[in-house]
């Protein structure tokens, strides 16, 4: 009996049967369907797409197009500055504070441009860095986003405060610092405080279900539940703090891993999420919500080094992050492959094993999830989007089009 996963592997091949390896696909059903039950998560709340995730500025427009969906959270300011004048978005908040004097030049000359984008700060230096390119009287006024660190410091007095839940990013922990920083900006000409950030990676980009790691798993789950109660009530106090010295127009939060939990939280007013289109496999350790697999790419079998392996032709498509098994790409379609543990995912070749490894014959494909969301639309120039049992149409990545921002 075929199961889901052969109708899948059918359905790519014959849509992409004219198509040489290695190539990239889009599956449009699982990607609206993902972009339905992600808006259903918010519960309301509208949901900010991270464009790091898709990297493409068709398939960005597609999600924007569909209810629920409004803004673009950017990775850096000339990719806000792109997505604005090409008439991707019109409400475009940079991820990560900026030191790119030449865009912030261009922002800070365009009043249309700034009055479309949101700069990220979590520092007065950052502040003062603009000031440097662009003097305030002088250009157009810059709208700002205070990002609020949302890990989770346990015992932040013992150990001397070495115990830390999350990633590294904001120094603006304590709704006091929040407070501090929202009065630093209100008292600087040429800024305008809008918004305030918190993204809590340690929810929302950590599976709670590891696989074949019960223990692990719980363990996780318990800090992700305490992080959460902390996080709620340390980031009301600071959207409290905030909203003393400038008016919010948005409080962002989450992200695919957390949606549900983030539009819980009365304080959080948007949501972002972007992986979640896309479907990679970081996010099959998740319990509360798993989404379809959206992406894909193809390699082809070149040789059998033995009955029991194929060997693929490139493959070495490994995602960031810490350097684990975690972060390799999984051979997902025939079921039942597996890379093997000398060479995994190799830069010229990569063979694999398993029960379906045997039944390969050379020149067919094989079909590949990526770790991670949009990282896969770095290692091509363009993605080809299957709808049903047929090509729709092949739009380029940001790399195709000639940019790299990331």
């Amino acid at each position: 009996m075929a199961t889901e996963r052969d109708t899948l592997r059918r359905r790519l091949d014959e849509a992409t049967a004219h198509l040489e390896p290695p190539f990239a696909v889009v599956d449009l059903d699982a990607f609206d369907a993902n972009a339905t039950a992600l808006v259903a998560q918010a519960a309301g709340k509208p949901v900010r797409i991270a464009s790091k995730s898709l990297r493409c500025r068709a398939l960005l427009g597609r999600a924007l197009a569909g209810p629920g969906w409004h803004g673009v959270m950017t990775y850096t300011l000339a990719e806000a500055i792109w997505l604005v004048r090409t008439g991707v978005t019109d409400d475009a908040l940079v991820g990560y504070p900026t030191t790119n004097r030449s865009a912030l030049a261009e922002l800070a000359g365009d009043a249309g441009l700034a009055a479309s984008i949101c700069l990220m700060v979590d520092s007065t230096a950052q502040l003062d860095l603009v000031d440097a390119v662009s003097a305030p009287g002088r250009r157009a006024e810059i709208r700002t986003c205070l990002d609020l660190d949302a890990s989770w410091r346990p015992m932040a007095g013992a150990f001397g405060g070495r115990l830390h839940v999350g990633t590294r990013r904001s120094p603006v922990h304590s709704a006091d610092a929040a407070g501090a920083l929202a009065a630093a900006i209100a008292q600087r000409p040429g800024f305008r405080l809008v918004g305030l950030m918190s993204y809590e990676a340690q929810i929302a980009g950590l599976g709670d279900a590891p696989p074949r790691q019960a223990v692990r798993g719980a363990t996780i789950r318990l800090l992700q539940r305490r992080s959460y109660r902390e996080l709620v009530h340390r980031r009301t106090a600071a959207v409290a703090a905030v909203r003393e010295h400038a008016d919010l127009e948005f409080v962002n939060g989450g992200g695919t891993g957390s949606m549900a939990l983030t539009a819980a939280d009365p304080a959080v007013t948007e949501i972002t999420a972007g992986s979640g289109l896309y479907g990679p496999t970081l996010f099959d350790a998740y319990r509360t919500w798993r989404p379809r697999p959206a992406a894909f790419f193809a390699l082809s079998v070149v040789r059998r080094p033995t009955a029991r392996v194929a060997t693929l032709l490139g493959g070495g498509w490994i995602a960031s992050g810490p350097a684990d098994p975690s972060r390799l790409p999984t051979p997902w379609m025939p079921p039942g492959l597996r890379l093997t543990g000398t060479e995994g995912a190799g830069e010229v070749q990569t063979p694999v094993t398993g029960p379906a490894a045997e039944s390969l014959q050379v020149g067919d494909r094989v079909w590949f999830r990526h770790a991670k969301a949009g990282e896969l639309s770095e290692h091509v120039g363009e993605l080809h989007l299957v709808k049903a049992t047929h090509l729709d149409a092949t739009t380029p990545t940001y790399r195709g089009e000639g940019h790299a921002f990331l």
